[in-house]
């Protein structure tokens, strides 16, 4: 489903005639990874069978990808935007959140793989950010696109920051609602997305 994303941005981004400078191959390096990761490597870590998705959510996110992959890509390969000096705080402070984001949503998707690897049941996930949110692996990839963002400071960049959080936000909320309700003993402060937030 994240092909498209992968595979646009950074044809678009490098190909098209704007001038590049160090932030724009930064930039395509770091989708690069996420994306690389994401369609290459993540889906077949997953210890799921028989699990089906409806094909409507499997449209919409191919559909997605390749317009946010597109409007990444083009914005960098196509318009003729300020090129950013990679030793700007915004670029630095951004590579941090999106290093750190990366680190969350990994190290917390690895737990909840890891649960399954023995059992076929449900378990209630422990340890690193579980301790406080019902889905870090959610609130990782929030963090990394807003470092995204920070970084590249445009348009789709900030659009897509903000997707991700609407997106992400409510799938968290149920997902937190229905651990609540699958296991009596569900830690009561643990909230859903932010750490003593919500």
């Amino acid at each position: 489903m994240e092909l498209p994303a992968f595979l646009l941005m950074p044809t678009l981004a490098l190909l098209g005639p704007s001038p590049k400078n160090e932030v724009t191959y930064l930039l395509v390096g770091l989708w690069t990874l996420h994306y690389a990761y994401r369609t290459l490597i993540f889906p077949f870590r997953l210890k799921t069978q028989n699990k089906k998705m409806p094909l409507l959510i499997v449209v919409c996110a191919v559909f997605f990808n390749g317009v946010n992959g597109f409007l990444n890509g083009y914005y960098l390969g196509y318009m003729d935007g300020p090129l950013i000096d990679i030793g700007s705080a915004h670029v630095v402070v951004g590579l941090l959140l999106f290093a750190v984001g990366m680190y969350i949503n990994r190290s917390s998707d690895k737990r909840l793989i890891s649960l399954r690897r023995d059992r076929e049941d449900y378990q209630i996930p422990h340890g690193g950010l579980f301790k406080y949110i019902s889905c870090p692996n959610h609130f990782g990839e929030i963090v990394e696109w807003c470092g995204f963002m920070l970084i590249a400071w445009n348009v789709p960049a900030i659009t897509f920051a903000v997707w991700t959080f609407c997106n992400l936000s409510p799938r968290s909320l149920n997902h937190h609602k229905w651990y609540q309700e699958k296991f009596s003993d569900y830690p009561e402060k643990r909230k859903a997305l932010f750490p003593f937030v919500f």
